[in-house]
């Protein structure tokens, strides 16, 4: 498991070869594509209820493929119908509480969350609020743990949402788990998070998952995808760390 800094706020963002790197993601989203038999093989689900939160300035188009995939295995992944996410404005997370409460209530199950970047914070912080209602929580290159200026997005966010990014109060309840399992899957390569944003502390309940893959394409990336499934296909209440087959476990960190 990756050490976490002891200061925070002395993180630097990816550096601007990395930002380059993330003109990989096309061929991330080809590469899923070319193993689509392969990930269909992936455990099956149990049918619960998945809801799949995007990440800064993008809608539930980008999450089609993980939803798509999600489907065919045997869950019920839903979109979060929000439009295009342009943060934490007022009301947006009150409604992805509602929406949690609503697929609860419709399903009778617990509900999985996965947030691609910024959408692991709703799904983190809408956990925290209905914990008995949530399942798991899985993040893809969410930024839980730094400074928003260890990223290289936190200028965009700030003109998107028009909200204060350093608020030193809000920066340590985001830092602070929901009291269900977590799954942060994040990248080294990663251009727009500092990857050590990225990281659980040490928890029963908490682990961290390493893949090589841009930030844009974390959705898409046929690794990503593989640790996503296999979470997600664990039975409720029986929740063990990621442990990828023998020949595949060079390619997770």
């Amino acid at each position: 498991m990756a050490s976490l800094p002891t200061d925070f706020d002395a993180l630097s963002p990816p550096s601007a070869w990395l930002m380059l790197l993330e003109a990989r993601a096309p061929w991330e989203l080809a590469a899923s594509a070319a193993v689509l038999p392969w990930l269909r093989r992936l455990p099956s689900g149990d049918t619960h209820p998945v809801l799949v939160f995007p990440g800064l300035a993008a809608s539930d188009a980008s999450t089609v493929p993980i939803r798509r995939l999600l489907d065919e295995l045997g869950h019920v992944a839903l979109p979060w119908q929000q439009g295009f996410n342009f943060g934490p404005r007022p009301g947006v997370l009150d409604q992805c509480e509602a929406d949690v409460r609503a697929t609860y209530a419709r399903y009778h199950r617990r509900v999985s969350l996965v947030g691609w970047s910024l959408g692991g914070l709703y799904a983190r912080e809408v956990a925290k609020r209905v914990p008995e209602m949530v399942r798991s929580v899985v993040t893809l290159g969410t930024p839980f743990s730094g400074h928003p200026r260890a990223t290289n997005a936190w200028r965009f966010f700030e003109m998107l949402s028009g909200q204060d990014s350093h608020d030193a109060e809000q920066l340590a309840l985001l830092r602070e788990p929901p009291p269900v399992p977590c799954t942060s899957i994040y990248s080294r390569t990663d251009g727009v998070v500092a990857w050590r944003c990225s990281v659980n502390e040490p928890a029963p309940q908490a682990e961290n998952i390493a893949v090589p893959a841009s930030h844009l394409g974390l959705g898409l990336n046929p690794l990503a995808l593989y640790a996503v499934a296999d979470r997600l296909a664990q039975p409720s209440g029986r929740w063990k760390p990621f442990a990828p087959p023998l020949p595949l476990r060079w390619m997770f960190r």
